[in-house]
């Protein structure tokens, strides 16, 4: 899994002209999945989310975590995170899990992150086409690969 974790004062997904998740302060997470991706890389990825210590504390150091500063979440999934671009122009996304296996996938991150940041977190819809809107804040935005854990 690849996740780009964004520290945002606001966001939003809107399909077909109506918002599906907004948020003010807190994270925009869009979230690759891919083909062999585990229980074990959702478990881990949304613990390191949610205490990724990406806000700011009264000394303006980033040393608070979204469960420290009660932050949002909103998640999006994104198959192009896992593009390949070594060959051609045209990306390939053959490490992309197809959707039989990234729907469950991506259901079970959305409970495992509400779990961890102990309520309900915002989302856009899988596989559908989605316009999506931010304020980064800082900015300041992190890539994790679950493939990197070690």
């Amino acid at each position: 899994m690849i996740a780009v974790v964004q520290r945002v004062s606001e966001a939003r997904v809107e399909i077909n002209g109506k918002i599906s998740g907004e948020i003010g302060f807190g994270s925009m997470i869009l979230l690759g999945i891919e083909h062999d991706d585990s229980e074990e890389d959702i478990n881990w990825l949304s613990r390191k989310i949610v205490n990724l210590r990406i806000f700011d504390d009264e000394n303006g150091v980033m040393n608070k975590s979204l469960l420290d500063t009660n932050g949002d979440i909103l998640l999006v999934s994104q198959f192009t995170l896992h593009a390949s671009t070594k060959k051609g122009n045209r990306p390939s996304y053959i490490k992309a899990a197809r959707p039989e296996v990234a729907i469950p996938l991506y259901e079970k991150f959305i409970t495992a992150l509400q779990s961890d940041l102990s309520k309900e977190i915002k989302t856009g819809e899988f596989g559908a086409m989605m316009q999506v809107s931010l304020c980064n804040d800082g900015p300041v935005t992190i890539i994790i690969d679950t493939k990197d854990k070690k």
